[in-house]
Formats: structure tokens, C-alpha cells, sequence
């Protein structure tokens, strides 16, 4: 596989690492992505626009912890790629970018998203990891996304 396709298809399992189903362990975000994100550069800027505080981590540790405690809360949360990934790489850096749509089901309800991810993953010697992440998410309308995910709550 060249640099690509090994970017492609982390950042198409990393999506993935996002589900969650009920009765799942509790949320770790360290266990589920520790093969991703780079928990040790200095350079590390992620931000999702999602999440309420609009915060920035510049730490992977960091930013698990703005995630965990809405992960442990949630009921399922289902994903699947809408677009891409499309990726750019060379040398040590590359870039990718696709689009994902999400039903998320917590004890208050059920919110359907659709999100554009851009990530840049630095080459380390275990392999590529993130280092820059901006998320840009749209709320659906109630039930959009009805029928994509069969096995959802709510859907």
C-alpha cells in the first residue's frame, strides 16, 4: 500500500472508532485511538466544532477528555462515510479529508449530523498519526438520516 492508501484507510477506521453500541465498554479514548493520534508531539491543534466549548486540544490525551464524558453518556452512535476519504501525502505529512454522516442516540434523544473532517497525520515510526483535526458539523433535520442505519435506536 503507498502513503495514500494507508491514510485512506486509517482515516476511514477512524470513523468508525466513533460508534458506539449499547452495552459497550465504557468509552476510552486513549484504548480506541491510541493507534491514530499522536499522544506524544508537541505540535497536536484538534478542534470539532461540535463540541459545545469550541475548545482546542493540543494534546491527544486532551482532547479524549473533552470527548469521553459525552461518549460514556451516549446510547449508540452510529457512522457512515458519506464522502471520501480524498488524501494528499508527502514525505512525512499528509492530508485527508471526508464527509460522514452520524445518528447519535443519548437518554434525551436522537440527533442526526453530518460532518466534514479534515486531518493531518504526521509519519512517526509506529506509523501515521494525527496531528492537526478541524471537524465542521451540520445538525440534521429530526429523522434525515431514517433508514441508513437499520440497526440504530431510534431510526
Amino acid at each position: 500500500m503507498n502513503d495514500e492508501q494507508l491514510v485512506a484507510e486509517s482515516h476511514g477506521r477512524w470513523v468508525f472508532g466513533w460508534d458506539r453500541r449499547e452495552g459497550d465498554a465504557p468509552f476510552d479514548f486513549r484504548r480506541v485511538f491510541g493507534e491514530f493520534y499522536d499522544f506524544t508531539s508537541p505540535d497536536v491543534r484538534l478542534y470539532d466544532d461540535f463540541d459545545p466549548e469550541h475548545r482546542v486540544a493540543t494534546t491527544a490525551a486532551g482532547y479524549g477528555a473533552i470527548w469521553e464524558p459525552a461518549f460514556r453518556e451516549m446510547v449508540s452512535a452510529h457512522h457512515a462515510i458519506d464522502d471520501g476519504p480524498h488524501v494528499v501525502a508527502g514525505g512525512d505529512l499528509a492530508a485527508s479529508t471526508l464527509r460522514f454522516v452520524a445518528r447519535i442516540v443519548t437518554p434525551g434523544g436522537v440527533t442526526d449530523i453530518r460532518t466534514t473532517t479534515s486531518l493531518v497525520w504526521r509519519r512517526t515510526p509506529d506509523g501515521w498519526r494525527i496531528v492537526r483535526e478541524h471537524n465542521s458539523t451540520e445538525v440534521l433535520s429530526p429523522g434525515e438520516l431514517d433508514g441508513r442505519f437499520d440497526d440504530a435506536r431510534g431510526s
